[in-house]
């Protein structure tokens, strides 16, 4: 069987129709060894097991082939304009150069995190300045190696952020994916400061005093803001709820506030801290993201949920790769031993669309895009050996 085509392959892209064989296809529930995957038009048109004598455009030489990852939270793009203290790169360089390692991760969509906040404790400073730039950036590339989106980021007691976003979203088209989070010390994600100021002292080299006393003005002045959170949160769930963003909550501590999250509109339970609040979110039927370093290490580094443990517990719908891409397959081969390697995989691909609100990826079935990643399991850590996208949206 070959597909006739007249054009010749690219080392830019594949060709809109072809026969991709001898792989082992790893679907929702199994995995076909030695299958067939045939693509028209950019989509996957059948995976079916290779037939005898049967001749391929591309032969896949027993390699696995999954669906192209979809990353949900990507911040490794702020981490690669300011690759150490003081040398900032040029954004639309930096980029290209973490279009490379998404890549080679298998990535094939990314949601890179845009902050809209002003914050000046992670090294490179994130401001609504920065924010709009990153925007920027990413829509000056849409025709990328990888599929460039946008996660709103919303810091819920930061003015500017909450007027920039409102401003940036009533030009954005579709149905945009925004985040909201409260990093404010004593709760969250830092419902024990004693983990913000750990991170303050490695960060930004200040002593015990300096810290605990930084992280207390800190909660004092964000105290102070109360009344911004209230604006940006019933803002936000105006928004969810006509269906004009996909809401996420960042960092939920409790059943109660996935309660809350669910009133506002929320659609997905991202990065929960506790047991009880993914078991909250997945009771009522929100997705739950949590982060593949986390279930590299075994442990949050902060001292909340284990994203191992609450996988094993089968609250987990996706995992994102927070900051580091390579994190995504590295994570899901983990724990592949312990829910089978469909499972695992589509940990970084259905589970993933799904949250994203992604229907036409993250599955091989036919109808959806032809993305696709070859991969060596290798003899601990898998490898990427070649990724094949199917469009450019």
């Amino acid at each position: 069987m070959t597909t006739g085509l007249e054009e010749r392959w690219t080392l830019g892209a594949p060709p809109a129709d072809y026969v991709l064989g001898h792989v082992r296809a790893v679907l929702a529930d199994r995995v076909v060894d030695n299958a067939l995957v045939a693509v028209r038009d950019g989509r996957i048109a059948e995976v079916a097991p290779h037939p005898p004598g049967v001749v391929s455009d591309v032969d896949g030489q027993g390699l696995l082939c999954v669906p192209g990852l979809v990353d949900v939270h990507s911040d490794g793009l702020e981490k690669e304009r300011l690759p150490r203290p003081g040398a900032e790169l040029p954004a639309e360089f930096a980029l290209l150069s973490f279009e490379g390692k998404l890549r080679a991760a298998g990535v094939t969509t990314v949601f890179h995190g845009a902050g809209f906040e002003e914050s000046f404790g992670r090294g490179l400073d994130r401001s609504v300045a920065r924010a709009r730039s990153l925007c920027e950036v990413i829509d000056g590339r849409p025709d990328g190696l990888v599929g460039h989106r946008i996660l709103y980021r919303l810091d819920v007691r930061c003015p500017e952020g909450l007027r920039a976003l409102r401003e940036r979203l009533s030009t954005v088209d579709g149905t945009p994916v925004v985040s909201h989070e409260d990093h404010t010390p004593g709760q969250g994600q830092y419902a024990d400061r004693a983990y913000y100021e750990r991170y303050l002292r490695g960060t930004r080299g200040m002593s015990e005093v300096e810290a605990s006393d930084h992280v207390d003005r800190l909660i004092a002045d964000r105290d102070g803001r109360l009344d911004v959170r209230e604006e940006a949160m019933a803002w936000l769930g105006e928004q969810a709820r006509a269906g004009r963003i996909r809401l996420l909550g960042h960092d939920p501590s409790s059943a109660e506030e996935i309660e809350t999250l669910v009133e506002r509109g929320g659609a997905v339970a991202e990065f929960p801290t506790t047991v009880d609040a993914a078991e909250a979110a997945r009771d009522r039927g929100l997705p739950v993201v949590m982060g593949a370093p986390n279930v590299l290490r075994g442990s949050s580094h902060n001292g909340n949920a284990s994203g191992r443990d609450l996988v094993s517990r089968g609250l987990v719908t996706a995992l994102a790769s927070d900051y580091l891409p390579s994190g995504l397959l590295a994570a899901a081969f983990t724990l592949a031993e312990e829910i089978g390697l469909p499972s695992a995989i589509s940990l970084v691909t259905a589970g993933a669309a799904e949250v994203a609100g992604l229907p036409d990826r993250g599955r091989l079935a036919p109808g959806l895009r032809a993305d696709l990643a070859l991969i060596s399991p290798g003899t601990r850590w898998p490898v990427v050996h070649s990724v094949l996208t199917g469009g450019r949206t």
